[in-house]
């Protein structure tokens, strides 16, 4: 046959990989497994069987995790945590170069291990999977070089909780503990039940490699062993990779525990093919989306959206394109695609296609010709697919495409955004700027242009919406792993005491004043509450001033919309924004007697005392003023021919609860940021001083605000809190009060797993600038949107 028989053809024998070495490790450890604590093994127990997917045969026995096996763990990272950092960043660093080295040099090892019990093709072990595991030790080896220089200001959060998947054992691994090493963090993992092989070989390797006993502990089981790792007491950090499901459940259980969380859930990516794209190149692209690792990735390009003059083409080339892919043994180095975790999924996969089919979808599938016993599915293609059907909205986490067509670019980013999940997406057109015209508008952590699954050590990942919070990788990987030094005044709220009413106080029939009601503002109007009720306000004296509307869930839900409305803010320029922020200083600064009366009226202070607090409000002000056009991204330089795009993007809807201290110069310091950032907010005033907060109505309407960017909703903070917490289209929440407001703000945000920015009851010293403002309100008013770049031929 000639050479160019065999390119038409594709026909190609097998190429087994040998599994001797890794089956030989398996053997010396009599293929049982205990926990890795404190620097060795427990000993073992056969609770666990771990299976070979693509053979169904049993490869090891594995230990179920109790919760004392992982409080031994946690106590063993307890005590190794203040070893660990007093060797400071060049000594973490030393210690992650030679993690690095140490993978480099057993890479054929890990890459046979992590496919004999992953399923997934060599190919992708050995070429992706490994390589990555080993850049992301080097590159935070140089994070923690630089900690002292690049994070002054920060120190670990201290001992860390993780809960990796079964799709990529090694590389989450790597994701999770490398950047919680570097910056000085102590490391409770535990593994998938189906894939904790690689794991346990990893902790063999870095002992060997003489990481000290205690940093890094692997306890094994299945979910109830993940449970006690996230309510453990003595873990201060809880990072998730896994289903939206259990990202949920993890939020509710850590409410008001005081934990950091990162959650990277689940996605259904769009992959948009637009006219003029490079239609063969985007082909490639799709099978790069979905069918590697056989579609079981969270970010996998599951929803392909093509341009309709291109369509009928681009679905023919795609059908003869799959005709190609070879499923087979995944030890086989010519196999594009291997088995499916285990039998579970595998069912999954099958029952989602088939009710697909039942709702109206055209199914396209390769014949296959498979090894027996594994738990195999063929590439799949679903065509006529509706956007609101089953398959187009559910994760299938398997080999399935879905496609769908479009006409014009509006339409493309309505079809990519009709998913509650916001994890990536990937743009195909050769047209750059309509390409870095449509990524702004995805809702979506990370977009890849003309390319998909570029991953990188440099270049955070991570999703918005249901796909979770949080970004691994990158710089704003390293502020996962740590905590302002000084986050907090170290002082808890007391009970607030509430002040004595004279007898009268209250009485609507005294002296013969003219009666005032302050109002609601919402939609850049001042308007009544929907209950037509109001409340009275006191000054600290007792005596009643004047009341206020007493909001209630429709006017909750009345300024939301009204914030929706406003999305204009958001794609406003910094420099308008700016503005905005620099009229409210101004006109503040022209009343500011009359609110240093009000300031000192309402809560007792002095006079001076509320001239300062309105100064340090007007200060403020300017301060984001000046930051909302300089709190940019940056540029990565991946190991690729191309950028990625680290851009900080507005989140949206943001709830705020303000405290009862500093009525004035808290509510500022917690709007400023996010409406500097291009947020829109519904503002919940201090409960027991709201008129300073009526006050600002006519500040905000002479200072060139669009309606709907700041809505204010006076009223009882516990009531209104739940309401904020549980609304869907609130896409963050800020709550600074009594610590059972940040529980009640974490339980309650779960349904569209809202960001949580929240003090759990301790004071803030909002005068002091290290505490009240900052890049850490500015990193919480935004998330990074990473764009990658690829250019050349």
């Amino acid at each position: 046959m000639s050479i160019s028989t065999y390119f038409d053809t594709m026909d190609y024998g097998p190429a087994p990989e040998s599994d001797k070495d890794a089956r030989a490790w398996l053997a010396s450890h009599e293929a049982a497994f205990g926990h890795f604590i404190a620097g060795r093994f427990t000993q073992p127990k056969a609770d666990l069987d771990d299976i070979d997917p693509a053979s169904g045969k049993l490869l090891a026995h594995l230990s179920q995790g109790s919760a004392a096996d992982v409080d031994a763990a946690v106590q063993a990272a307890q005590a190794a945590l203040p070893g660990w950092q007093a060797l400071g960043g060049h000594g973490r660093a030393r210690h992650l170069y030679a993690l690095a080295r140490t993978v480099q040099r057993h890479a054929r090892l890990l890459a046979v291990l992590e496919t004999l019990d992953n399923g997934k093709p060599l190919r992708e072990s050995r070429d992706v999977d490994v390589p990555l595991v080993a850049r992301h030790f080097y590159h935070y080896a140089g994070w923690a070089q630089l900690q002292e220089s690049e994070f002054p200001d920060h120190v670990p959060v201290g001992v860390v909780g993780q809960i990796v998947p079964w799709n990529f054992p090694l590389l989450m691994l790597a994701w999770k503990i490398a950047p919680a090493l570097a910056l000085g963090n102590t490391v409770v993992l535990k593994p998938a039940e189906n894939t904790s092989l690689t794991a346990l070989l990893f902790a063999e390797l870095a002992q060997q490699a003489g990481l000290p006993a205690g940093v890094l502990n692997i306890v094994t089981g299945d979910g109830a062993t993940g449970a006690a790792v996230v309510a453990h007491p003595g873990i201060q950090k809880i990072a998730f990779t896994g289903s939206t499901e259990v990202g949920r459940l993890i939020r509710e259980q850590t409410a008001g525990s005081g934990k950091s969380l990162t959650l990277e859930l689940g996605g259904k990516s769009p992959f948009i093919v637009f006219e003029d794209a490079d239609i063969d190149a985007a082909i490639e692209g799709v099978v790069d989306a979905i069918w590697f690792n056989q579609g079981q990735v969270c970010c996998a390009g599951s929803r392909l959206l093509v341009q309709e003059g291109i369509h009928d083409l681009f679905i023919a080339r795609l059908k003869t394109r799959m005709q190609k892919l070879k499923v087979g043994a995944p030890l086989d180095k010519c196999s594009d695609m291997g088995a499916l975790i285990s039998p579970v999924q595998l069912e999954r996969v099958r029952s989602l296609v088939e009710q697909g089919v039942r709702e109206g979808a055209q199914c396209h599938q390769v014949a296959l010709d498979t090894p027996p016993g594994g738990c195999f599915y063929p590439p799949t293609l679903l065509t006529g697919v509706h956007p609101a059907a089953t398959v187009a909205s559910e994760e299938i986490f398997g080999p399935v495409l879905v496609a769908m067509s479009f006409r014009t670019p509006d339409e493309a980013v309505q079809l990519a955004n009709n998913s509650r999940y916001g994890l990536a997406a990937s743009i195909w057109s050769e047209t750059i700027g309509l390409a870095l015209g449509v990524a702004p508008q995805l809702k979506a952590g990370v977009v890849w242009i003309n390319s998909t699954n570029q991953f990188d050590a440099a270049v955070g990942f991570g999703g918005v919406r249901e796909s979770g919070y949080g970004r691994e990788g990158g710089r704003e990987g390293c502020y996962e792993y740590l905590k302002p030094r000084r986050e907090q005044s170290g002082s808890l709220r007391q009970p607030s005491a509430r002040r004595a009413i004279r007898a009268d106080a209250d009485s609507p029939l005294q002296g013969g004043a003219i009666d005032r009601t302050a109002k609601l503002y919402i939609g850049g109007k001042q308007v009544r509450p929907d209950g037509e009720v109001s409340m009275a306000c006191h000054c600290a004296q007792g005596e009643r001033l004047e009341d206020v509307g007493l909001g209630n869930r429709k006017d909750i839900r009345n300024a939301v919309a009204a914030a929706v409305k406003a999305g204009g803010w958001t794609s406003a320029s910094p420099h308008r924004r700016a503005q905005g922020l620099y009229y409210i200083a101004e006109n503040l600064s022209a009343r500011t007697e009359e609110f240093a009366r009000r300031i000192a009226s309402t809560t007792g202070v002095t006079a001076d005392e509320a001239r300062a607090e309105v100064e340090a409000s007007i200060k403020r002000l300017f301060t984001y003023g000046a930051w909302a056009d300089k709190f940019e991204g940056a540029v990565h330089q991946p190991p690729m021919r191309g950028v990625a795009l680290a851009m900080p993007e507005a989140i949206g809807v943001v709830g705020v609860v303000c405290p009862e201290e500093k009525p004035l110069l808290a509510l500022i310091s917690l709007v400023a940021p996010l409406i500097a950032m291009g947020n829109r907010v519904v503002v919940v005033p201090s409960e027991q001083a709201p008129l300073v907060a009526t006050d600002l109505y006519q500040v905000l309407d002479t200072s060139d605000l669009p309606a709907g960017v700041i809505n204010i909703v006076t009223g009882k903070s516990a009531e209104l809190l739940p309401v904020l917490a549980e609304h869907d289209e609130v896409e963050a929440l800020w709550v600074r009060g009594p610590a059972e407001f940040s529980a009640t703000a974490e339980r309650l945000s779960t349904g569209n797993l809202k960001r949580c920015f929240v003090d759990h009851g301790y004071l803030t010293d909002w005068h002091d600038a290290a505490q009240g403002e900052g890049a850490q309100y500015l990193r919480q008013a935004t998330h990074i949107k990473n764009v990658w770049i690829p250019y050349g031929e």
